[in-house]
């Protein structure tokens, strides 16, 4: 046996070649030339759990007539494969075609993040605690207030107050997740708050803000640590950063208590995802190892193979980044905030349908 010291040189030369797995990487498939990638067999030895991909596809065919007639025999077909064999290495055996997506690092990891619907305490009515308004949407197409200016009482007398909030994060929590629900503590009622619009600035992360001000540092950025920044700090300066994003989101009041996703139905937990609609149209089936995180947010070290369907997008979610849809509360918030972490993704479609072909995409999405 060749007993050999190495030189430091050379180990540190090792060192810096070596591939990062700390967020659940994976070094499968080598390289991949382009965003959507033809293949020919799925191998996956994930544990499985496809227990809400049928759930989830039904109600895309009961509320979409335009989307069952593109869907629902590769819908069909899947939980045939499901039933029967379950395998990825079979899907071609029932006519299911699949494409890999690239990956940001263009060997197959893609990013997945969390989004979940909050449960925000408010009231009808302003008192010396909730007094932070919630609002409608008001009539302002181009010049728009922006949110320092809203923060400033731009809004004030348009009767667009849904509510009042005991705080500045929660709203803007709710912002950045899209919709939620609200708990009016005064008459113990709830209801659903739907994205009504936005107010047209552009968009900038807080966390970003911490991370460049070196209030909180890049590898521990989390929803969890957001609250925290925010709970340790006074009412002005926690002001002065939400501040630092112009963009504002306003609410409407739906009577339905369902989650909806821009495609229009309603979303379940861990079956659905937001994502990129120019590569994964609403209403797309994919099959996803899903990395899965221990209570800290770090990976546990697991995939989990998954059906799940692209109902949603989000103004982040671009190429090789999904948003994982998680359902609803504190739980979810705390699971779906420490989500940034990456699995192997394959689009699907049914061979011989509207669906046929995944791989394919317009020229312009090509890289």
């Amino acid at each position: 046996m060749l007993n050999k010291i190495l030189p430091l040189s050379l180990i540190s030369i090792l060192a810096g070649c070596a591939q990062s797995t700390d967020r659940a990487q994976q070094y499968l498939d080598g390289e991949f030339p382009q965003i959507l990638n033809k293949v020919e067999v799925v191998e996956s030895d994930k544990p499985q759990d496809f227990t809400k991909f049928q759930q989830q596809a039904e109600l895309v065919t009961e509320r979409s007539p335009s989307m069952a007639q593109s869907y629902q025999p590769l819908y069909d077909k899947l939980n045939e494969w499901v039933l029967q064999s379950g395998q990825p290495a079979e899907l071609s055996a029932y006519g299911i075609q699949a494409a890999q997506l690239g990956g940001g690092d263009k060997q197959g990891n893609v990013m997945f993040t969390g989004y979940f619907s909050p449960v925000m305490e408010l009231r009808h009515t302003q008192n010396e605690e909730f007094r932070y308004p919630v609002y409608a949407l008001p009539d302002c197409e181009k010049k728009c207030p922006t949110r320092a200016e809203i923060y400033s009482g731009a809004l004030e007398g348009q009767d667009l107050v849904l509510g009042y909030a005991a705080n500045r994060i929660e709203p803007f929590m709710m912002e950045v997740q899209g919709s939620g629900f609200v708990h009016f503590e005064d008459d113990d009622t709830l209801e659903y708050f739907a994205y009504a619009g936005k107010n047209n600035h552009p968009y900038v992360s807080i966390g970003r803000v911490l991370i460049e001000r070196g209030e909180v540092e890049r590898s521990k950025m989390s929803l969890k640590a957001i609250k925290e920044w925010v709970y340790e700090n006074d009412e002005a300066t926690v002001r002065e950063l939400l501040e630092q994003n112009p963009s504002f989101v306003f609410f409407e009041r739906r009577e339905s208590h369902d989650v909806m996703g821009s495609a229009g139905i309603p979303l379940q937990p861990m079956a659905a995802v937001a994502g990129d609609r120019s590569i994964l149209p609403m209403g797309t089936p994919i099959l996803a190892e899903v990395p899965l995180l221990n209570q800290d947010g770090t990976w546990s070290g697991a995939h989990q193979l998954r059906l799940l369907l692209v109902l949603d997008t989000g103004g982040a979610v671009k190429q090789n980044h999904l948003d994982l849809y998680h359902g609803m509360g504190p739980r979810a918030g705390t699971e779906a905030g420490h989500y940034k972490h990456f699995g192997r993704v394959w689009k699907l479609g049914l061979d011989g349908s509207a669906t046929q072909a995944p791989w394919a995409m317009p020229p312009e999405k090509k890289e």
